[in-house]
């Protein structure tokens, strides 16, 4: 153990010596669950603004579900409305872009979750303790039923008989749904932990877009199944609002599954190695040969004269 006292001052000393003591002991239940984050301002902010942009997205996404051309034939409304076959591009389009818009507003302040699902998953890999996923849960919950009231306020009475629940298509049974939503699902969270993966060095681009695609693709793919939910709160504001609940164990357990199957293939298969570069990534030629089997790169001494030109860069395989 370093000797503290040749680090600074007294006080200095007596610092460090708490901090390793504190280190060394085992974490408690408290700790672990995340009890004392209740305490702070930073976690209140960061349970808001899952509710607000909860809110916003089952608000966005519901609105456009709403069937404009189901109109009475007297009706004005009935004027440019989306056919049936525009309405499919239309939901999935509005789905994706607003995931993406409020990742980029809200990721800085609560993580973006907007999705039990995913707070699931977050929780499952210790990057959001199990107090703080719990509230995330309920404020998602809370801002689903309240976006979908704000639909139906707003929305006139004759195109209120939907209002965006899911349901499965026709002829779909519910083990059918279920593994819809859990593949649906899955490829959205593997989509999520790969664009956020810190170990990676060859992300560009924007990672709210990715995951805004990922959730355009599943509408796509899942609306004639299943609605393609994705999120259980998604499906459960509606739901409260229009009281319809038939089949809405699928949009549970299906994100559920497709949520913890992908966090365990990334997280244990698929998860690069902190010390082995990734696939695609640009080094020197010179580093090439530092990499080995996943370890880190060794250390080299540095040259004293260069005879040769500089370095040429090249690619690492991606085979």
């Amino acid at each position: 153990m370093p000797d503290v006292e040749s680090q600074g001052t007294r006080d200095g000393a007596r610092s460090n010596a708490r901090v390793a003591t504190s280190s060394a002991q085992p974490a408690t239940a408290a700790t672990m669950s995340g009890v004392e984050q209740l305490k702070t301002k930073e976690f209140w902010r960061a349970v808001g603004g899952e509710f607000v942009a909860m809110l916003l997205f089952v608000l966005l996404g519901v609105a456009s579900t709403i069937d404009w051309a189901s109109a009475p034939s007297d009706s004005k409304s009935i004027a440019n409305c989306p056919t049936q076959s525009d309405r499919k591009v239309l939901i999935s389009l509005c789905f994706g872009f607003s995931i993406a818009t409020l990742a980029q507003c809200f990721g800085h302040i609560s993580g973006g979750h907007i999705n039990p699902a995913v707070t699931l998953a977050m929780v499952m890999t210790r990057k959001v303790t199990i107090i703080k996923g719990v509230f995330y849960l309920l404020a998602q919950l809370v801002g689903a039923v309240a976006g979908a009231g704000i639909v139906r306020l707003a929305t006139p009475p004759d195109f209120r008989e939907n209002l965006g629940v899911t349901g499965l298509g026709k002829d779909v049974s519910g083990e059918l749904g279920l593994l819809v939503e859990l593949l649906l699902t899955f490829q959205l969270v593997f989509t999520i932990f790969a664009s956020c993966d810190p170990k990676r060095t060859d992300l560009g681009g924007s990672t709210a877009l990715a995951i805004g695609l990922s959730v355009s693709i599943g509408h796509f793919a899942g609306i004639p199944y299943t609605g393609a939910s994705m999120n259980p709160a998604r499906s459960f504001g509606p739901s409260v609002i229009a009281t319809n609940f038939k089949d809405h164990w699928v949009y549970w357990v299906g994100p559920f599954l497709g949520a913890i199957i992908a966090t365990l293939l990334y997280e244990f298969i698929f998860c690069p190695s902190s010390g082995k570069p990734s696939p695609g990534r640009v080094i020197p030629k010179e580093q090439i040969g530092a990499f080995k089997d996943g370890m880190a790169p060794v250390k080299r001494k540095k040259r004293t004269e260069r005879k040769d030109p500089p370095p040429t860069r090249e690619v690492v395989s991606t085979v």
